[in-house]
């Protein structure tokens, strides 16, 4: 895949693979409360295409951003990390 100006990459866990070339992956990022100075974990999710159907749950993978692909997908499996 070649690369094209500035995308977005992040690194998440699978969560689910029941769809049919269509990960969701958790990203986790820490976040400083304002007033009690503690670090909260805040996470989001992403529907990620997945072509060959090669990710399974609990894998570490490495996501890019890419065009809409569909209603919610917007990211791109870079790469299966462990």
């Amino acid at each position: 895949m070649s690369e094209r100006g500035h995308r977005r990459t992040q690194v998440g866990v699978v969560v689910s693979d029941k769809m049919n070339k269509t990960v969701v992956v958790k990203v986790d990022r820490l976040v400083k409360h304002p007033v009690y100075n503690k670090y909260i974990k805040r996470s989001v999710t992403y529907k990620v295409h997945d072509e060959n159907n090669s990710c399974k749950v609990g894998d570490r993978v490495q996501i890019i951003e890419c065009r809409p692909l569909s209603k919610d997908k917007r990211w791109n499996l870079k790469q299966i990390s462990e």
